[in-house]
């Protein structure tokens, strides 16, 4: 986001303290093996030279992936285009993308007050970890990258908010993670969507209701990336036809992708979920808003079309659980974002940059909002950028 004088009255985001609702870390090559005990430390996730490559590499050699930083933002600050980003190490991005310290300097240049953090290597629903056969290890995974998040929360003075990956595989450690993130101050939880995809039942069914319970208790908010499942994750794979190049590859990839968390939406209110657990918040994460308006009211009209049974255990419109539970963030809308502010109720919209990645909005970003919701009232803007994170993740201001 842009560095600006933001001290005259005539400037619409003067004294809005901007929540970052999406953003990643692009995690330090000793996240976990400076963590873990002895035991562990040759087998948690490290960074190995495989062939000449380097590679991250899990348990007995598991490969999950490249080393590159997924950061488009370049050591002078300046944004990167394209793909030449995708294999760019660590020392050859901005700081930003992986160290606390240079993290906030880079959120108070460009007039962030807090962000809300995801992972990389994990997968955005912590899917990665799944194939990893042994369940102790599996676990480890997830514990050492909250216990880092609880360590950035309060390095950063409560400005860095990680979500909590949930050892989704196990509901039962699923619940006792849970609760040992809440204890440790972290906000909320980024799970997966597809859980039978490690054999478990579906998020519908009476095995989640203590994970359901633990999160309405404790006020952790259930966070949804897109992305969050293996089967989710396609940037290059079923949406573009084969003949594409691989920048269009990935654009029509990513803009497929942002609408892939209708399903997710879609299920916990059919199903539901949203009723059973009216205190529960969940939040679609880096999938826009635009869009929604015509699925709710496709969800209101399907429901009344073709569920003339099914519907008899919901008490509200799909659009009214929604409105009442569901968030949802934007960050490079134009056409179409006030009508769907007002349609959706401001109270329900989250304003993210998904800085570093290749969609993010940056740097451009404090100009992008001035430009974009100057229609807007006072009152809304300030819910968007500020009151609705704020009280959902429970940050001081």
């Amino acid at each position: 986001m842009t560095t600006t004088d933001s001290t005259h009255d005539t400037d619409i985001l003067a004294g809005i303290k901007i929540i970052d609702t999406d953003t990643h870390l692009s995690e330090p090559a000793d996240l976990w093996t400076s963590r873990a005990s002895a035991r562990y430390r040759d087998v948690v996730p490290r960074q190995c030279e495989i062939n000449g490559r380097m590679r991250w590499i899990i348990g007995d050699g598991i490969d999950l992936g490249g080393t590159g930083a997924s950061s488009v933002v370049d050591p002078s600050g300046d944004k990167i285009y394209g793909v030449s980003w995708m294999k760019l190490p660590y020392n050859e991005v901005h700081a930003a993308s992986s160290q606390i310290p240079a993290r906030l300097e880079m959120m108070d240049r460009h007039g962030v007050h807090a962000q809300i953090m995801y992972p990389n290597l994990a997968g955005f629903g912590n899917q990665a970890f799944l194939q990893v056969e042994d369940a102790a290890l599996r676990l480890l995974c997830a514990q050492i990258y909250n216990d880092a998040g609880a360590e950035h929360q309060e390095q950063s003075n409560d400005r860095i908010f990680t979500m909590a990956l949930v050892p989704w595989w196990d509901i039962e450690a699923a619940v006792v993670e849970v609760r040992r993130c809440a204890a440790m101050g972290l906000r909320g939880v980024v799970t997966c969507s597809n859980p039978e995809d490690a054999g478990l039942p579906d998020l519908s069914q009476p095995e989640w209701e203590p994970f359901f319970a633990a999160c309405e208790e404790l006020r952790m908010s259930i966070n949804f990336h897109i992305g969050s499942s293996q089967r989710e994750m396609d940037f290059y794979g079923k949406t573009s036809w084969p003949t594409h190049g691989n920048e269009t590859r990935l654009a029509l990839g990513s803009a497929n992708l942002f609408m892939g968390n209708a399903r997710i939406i879609g299920n916990l209110i059919y199903a539901g979920v949203a009723e059973r657990f009216p205190g529960c918040k969940f939040v679609s994460v880096e999938s826009g808003v635009g869009w929604l308006p015509f699925y709710l009211d496709a969800l209101d009209y399907e429901m009344g079309e073709t569920m003339p049974n099914d519907r008899k255990k919901l008490k509200l419109l799909p659009s009214e659980y929604y409105k009442r539970q569901f968030y949802s963030c934007f960050w490079f809308e134009r056409s179409g974002l006030k009508s769907a502010i007002e349609c959706l109720g401001a109270e329900t919209v989250l304003f993210e940059t998904d800085f570093p990645h290749p969609t993010c909005l940056y740097p451009e970003g404090q100009n992008h909002l001035r430009s974009t919701l100057a229609d807007l009232d006072e009152d809304t803007r300030r819910r968007v950028l500020q009151d609705n994170a704020a009280a959902l993740y429970r940050i001081p201001l």
